[in-house]
C-alpha cells in the first residue's frame, strides 16, 4: 500500500539542523495519521505516493516546519511566581496567575533563563527559526479507521506544542503537551 491523504504511516527519523547536528533520532516506528493533525503539511506532501522500505530526505525551512521565531513571545516574569524548584528547560502550560496578561495564555512556555529576581519564559516551539533536515524511514502504511479519521490524529504529533484548553475539565488530568516525539 502506498501513502494516501488518509492512511496511518509507522515512521522512524533522523532530524538535523543544516550544520548537520542531530536534534533527534526516532529509532523505533511510530504510527501518524497522514490527513489529520499528526505530520507537518510537507512531511504529509512528501509521503504521499512511497510505500513501505521507502526513504525520504528532506529540508524544511522555518515556515514550513514551526515557523520564524518571534521574540514578542518572549516574556520576564517576577521569580516568586514560580516553584523554588524551577531550572532552565521546564515548561510550563500558560503563564502562572499574575503574570504578563498579554501573554497567550494557550502555550507552552519554557523556562529560558533564571535570574534572582526575575524567569524568563519562552513561548516560541524550540525549533522555531531553525531550518531543518529529515531523513524519514516508512516501515509500514495502512489504511486508518473511521475513528482515526473521525479524530483526527493518533496522538503522536510530530514535535507539536500543545495545550489542550479542555484538559482538567471533570477531574481528568491535563493531557501532557507533546513537544517531541
Amino acid at each position: 500500500m502506498t501513502v494516501t491523504p488518509q492512511c496511518v504511516v509507522a515512521l522512524t527519523w533522523t532530524l538535523k539542523d543544516t550544520l548537520g547536528e542531530e536534534l533527534d533520532v526516532l529509532e523505533e516506528p511510530v504510527e501518524f495519521l497522514v490527513g489529520g493533525s499528526d505530520l507537518l503539511a510537507k512531511i504529509e506532501e512528501a509521503l504521499q505516493g512511497h510505500s513501505a522500505g521507502d526513504a525520504i530526505d528532506l529540508h524544511l525551512e522555518p515556515q514550513d516546519g514551526f515557523g520564524d521565531y518571534d521574540d514578542r513571545l518572549l516574556f520576564l516574569e517576577p521569580r516568586e511566581r514560580f516553584p523554588e524548584n524551577i531550572e532552565e528547560g521546564m515548561g510550563f502550560e500558560g503563564l502562572p496567575e499574575g503574570c504578563n496578561p498579554a501573554a497567550p495564555r494557550d502555550r507552552l512556555y519554557f523556562v529560558s533563563d533564571i535570574y534572582p529576581d526575575h524567569v524568563v519564559l519562552d513561548g516560541n516551539h524550540p525549533l522555531a527559526g531553525i531550518a531543518l533536515r529529515i531523513r524519514l524511514k516508512i516501515h509500514k502504511v495502512r489504511e486508518a479507521t473511521e475513528d482515526e479519521i473521525g479524530r483526527g490524529s493518533l496522538g503522536t504529533g510530530f514535535f507539536r506544542m500543545e495545550v489542550d484548553p479542555s484538559a482538567g475539565d471533570e477531574g481528568e488530568e491535563p493531557e501532557t503537551p507533546r513537544t517531541l516525539h
